[in-house]
C-alpha cells in the first residue's frame, strides 16, 4: 500500500508545520482555511508566493448561477445551476525588507513554521528573510462578522537597520478555478483612498436567469507602529503603502483590518458609509482587544461542543478540525444561510446547500445549548417551501421535492440520475423536523411550519409511488440511492 504523507503535524489544538509544501502548498491551505460563517478564506499567504496556490476568500450567501450545459436535455432540468463566486481577494500584503521584496516561494525564506490554531480561531506563520523575523497572525472575527484582521510583527535578527515597507492592497481581479465558465463575476463599482483607509465596492455581473446581482464593499484600515507614504488606485484595486525603520531589540507591528458589507444586508447605497461608520467603531479598540474577543468567543464555542478522546491525539485532533470547520462555516445566526459542503476551504460543490446538512449536521448542533443554531437550519428550507413545490411541478408532480443542490431553493444539479432520481432527500427533511423535535422537546415549529413541510413531503411521494399488482406491494421505480452508485433503481 502506498504510504500518505503527512504534511502536517500532530497536536491536540492545532494543525502545524514547520515547512511550506511547495508540492502540497493547495492542500496545506485548505487544511489552514478560517472563517467566521459570515465570510472565510483558504490559507492563502498575504505576502507574495510565487509558486503554485489556489487563492480563494469566499462570502457567505454570494454566489453565480450560470446557464446549465448537459449533452441532452430533459424535462424538468434546472435552468441554471450556481457557484459560490472568488470574492475580493482583501488578505494582500506585500512585504519589502530593504527593497527587497519577500517571496514565500524563494530560497531566501527560513526557519519557517505554521499554526492554525482552533481553540482561538487564529492563524499563525513565522519566517526569517534578509535578517529580519516576520510572525502573521489573522483572523476572521466572530465578536463582529465583518471584520477580518492581518497583523504582522518584524523583529532584527542581525543587529542591523532595516528599512521595511508594507503594501496593503484589496484586488477585485479575482477568478474562480473550479467553473465551467472562463469569466470575471465582479464589475467595479467605485473604489477610492480616504484618510482612515482605502475601499472598494464590486458588483456581479449581469446574469439572466432573475437572480439578485450581489454587492460586495471592503475598506481597509491601519493601526501600529508604521507610517503611511502613499496611496493609490488602480483599474480593480486600491493600494496603501506604509513604512518604519527597524532596528535591534525593538520589534514593530502592524496591522491590517479589513471591513466587509454586503448588500445582502444593506442597501448598496448605503455601504461606503456604513463601512466609514464601522471603521470609527474598530479604531476604538486595539489588536489585542478584538484578540481576547475572538478567544473568548471561540471559547463559549467549545465549551459547548468540544468532544474530548484519550489516547489518541491524533483523533482529537481530527474531531476538533471538523468541529472548527463546521463553526467556522455556519453558527446559525443567519436563516438564510446552509452549510457548504467545504465550508470556505475551496470552490468545490460550489458552497451550495446539499441534503447532507439534515442528515449528517442537523444532529450536531442540535447538541449545542442555543436551539436557535438548530431551528434556523429548519427555517431555511420551510422558507423555501415554495421553490421545493416548483421542483416538483417541474417534473410533473405534486406536493414539493426539495433540491439535492440549491442557493435559492429551486434545484441547481444538473445530472440527471442525481437530479431526478436522488429524492431521498426529501426524507431528510422528515428525519431533521423529527430528530429536533425528539431533541428539544418543543414541539412548535413541528405543529407549524414543520406540519407544513411534512404534509408537501407527504404529497409528492403520494404522487411518486404507484401500486405493483405484479408484486402486491407499493413501488417507487427509477431512483438513485444515496451511495449514488446505482442509478435507475426500483
Amino acid at each position: 500500500m502506498k504510504q500518505i504523507k503527512r504534511i502536517m503535524g500532530i497536536d491536540p489544538w492545532k494543525i502545524t508545520s514547520n515547512q511550506i509544501e511547495k508540492e502540497d502548498r493547495r492542500l496545506q491551505e485548505s487544511l489552514t482555511s478560517i472563517g467566521n460563517g459570515y465570510m472565510g478564506m483558504r490559507g492563502n499567504f498575504s505576502e507574495t508566493y510565487s509558486g503554485d496556490s489556489h487563492q480563494g476568500t469566499y462570502i457567505a450567501g454570494v454566489w453565480f448561477p450560470d446557464k446549465t450545459r448537459v449533452g441532452w436535455w430533459k424535462n424538468g432540468y434546472p435552468e441554471y445551476f450556481g457557484k459560490a463566486i472568488n470574492a475580493l481577494n482583501f488578505a494582500s500584503v506585500r512585504v519589502f525588507i530593504d527593497d527587497k521584496e519577500v517571496d514565500l516561494a524563494a530560497s531566501h525564506v527560513t526557519d519557517f513554521n505554521l499554526s492554525l490554531d482552533m481553540e482561538k480561531g487564529i492563524l499563525t506563520y513565522t519566517y526569517v528573510a534578509y535578517g529580519v523575523r516576520v510572525t502573521a497572525e489573522r483572523f476572521f472575527s466572530i465578536a463582529q462578522q465583518e471584520l477580518a484582521v492581518f497583523a504582522f510583527m518584524f523583529e532584527s535578527l542581525d543587529g542591523e537597520i532595516h528599512q521595511i515597507r508594507t503594501a496593503s492592497i484589496i484586488d477585485a481581479n479575482v477568478r474562480n478555478e473550479d467553473s465551467n465558465y472562463d469569466e470575471k463575476f465582479w464589475t467595479v463599482k467605485n473604489l477610492d483612498n480616504t484618510a482612515t483607509g482605502s475601499f472598494i465596492v464590486t458588483e456581479t455581473i449581469p446574469n439572466p436567469f432573475g437572480v439578485e446581482q450581489f454587492t460586495v464593499a471592503a475598506k481597509q484600515s491601519f493601526a501600529g507602529d508604521f507610517t503611511r507614504v502613499n496611496q493609490e488606485t488602480r483599474e480593480s484595486s486600491v493600494l496603501d503603502v506604509y513604512e518604519a525603520k527597524l532596528v535591534e531589540n525593538a520589534p514593530l507591528t502592524f496591522i491590517k483590518n479589513v471591513l466587509v458589507v454586503t448588500s445582502r444586508d444593506i442597501e448598496p447605497s448605503n455601504l461606503t458609509k456604513v463601512l466609514s461608520n464601522l471603521t470609527l467603531e474598530i479604531s476604538k479598540k486595539t489588536y489585542h482587544e478584538f484578540y481576547k474577543e475572538q478567544e473568548i468567543a471561540w471559547k463559549k464555542r467549545w465549551e459547548i461542543a468540544d468532544v474530548q478522546i484519550d489516547g489518541s491525539a491524533e483523533a482529537q485532533q481530527g474531531i476538533r478540525f471538523n468541529l472548527f470547520q463546521l463553526f467556522s462555516t455556519y453558527y446559525g445566526e443567519d436563516e438564510r444561510l446552509n452549510i457548504g459542503p467545504k465550508g470556505f476551504t475551496g470552490e468545490k460543490y460550489g458552497g451550495a446547500t446539499y441534503w447532507d446538512t439534515e442528515a449528517y449536521a442537523v444532529p450536531l448542533y442540535l447538541a449545542l445549548s442555543d436551539e436557535k443554531v438548530a431551528k434556523n437550519l429548519l427555517k431555511y428550507r420551510h422558507n423555501q417551501l415554495p421553490q421545493a413545490q416548483h421542483n416538483a411541478r417541474q417534473q410533473g408532480l405534486k406536493g414539493a421535492l426539495y433540491p439535492m443542490v440549491t442557493f435559492t431553493g429551486v434545484e441547481c444539479h444538473n445530472e440527471w440520475e442525481i437530479t431526478f432520481e436522488e429524492i431521498h432527500r426529501n426524507g431528510a427533511m422528515a428525519y431533521a423536523i423529527y430528530n429536533y423535535s425528539n431533541y428539544t422537546g418543543d414541539e412548535t415549529y413541528l405543529a407549524h411550519e414543520g406540519l407544513e413541510v411534512l404534509i408537501e413531503i407527504a404529497r409528492f411521494w403520494a404522487d411518486r409511488v404507484h401500486y405493483s399488482k405484479r408484486n402486491d406491494k407499493y413501488m417507487i421505480h427509477g431512483v438513485t440511492g444515496p451511495n449514488e452508485y446505482e442509478n435507475n433503481i426500483n
